[in-house]
């Protein structure tokens, strides 16, 4: 119970899905958002940067490697944010960020629209794991994202 209230938690596990399925889960699980009985959480780390990752995408705009992961994972953000999932899916197929749960978050990006409800989405934290200066080192990112009512 919480806060003596019996509830049910029914965990979803979202695999890699293609576009396509991506957009239909959405449509599935919208009615769901509409009812304020429900909680969703999504959970997803973002960008993991280094050679055990076989990730180094660096924008040498930015003199530090950790500031250009850093715009890279708030270009991604702000699509989110922005509740634009197919911006969403065109910033993975150009940068590939390597951000683990992009297929639910994507979901999530389908969902939204098609509730009846309108919700907002906003990121309240973001952090690294380490500030990547060196091309030797690595860093896995975190961003936590809130939805609520708009």
């Amino acid at each position: 119970a919480m806060r003596g209230q019996p509830y049910a938690l029914v965990p979803i596990l979202v695999g890699a899905l293609s576009d396509k399925d991506e957009a239909k889960y959405g449509r599935l699980l919208a009615p769901y958002l509409d009812d304020p009985c429900n909680l969703f959480i999504i959970s997803s780390d973002f960008c993991h940067w280094g050679k055990r990752f076989q990730y180094t995408y660096y924008d040498t705009r930015f003199a530090q490697i950790c500031q250009s992961i850093e715009a890279l994972d708030r270009q991604g953000m702000q699509l989110i944010e922005n509740q634009d999932a197919d911006g969403f899916h065109k910033y993975q197929k150009e940068f590939k960020n390597t951000i683990c749960g992009r297929h639910p978050i994507a979901v999530l990006l389908h969902a939204l629209p098609a509730a009846r409800t309108k919700h907002r989405v906003t990121f309240v934290q973001y952090a690294q794991s380490s500030a990547v200066t060196r091309k030797e080192d690595s860093s896995v990112s975190y961003a936590s994202a809130v939805v609520s009512l708009a």
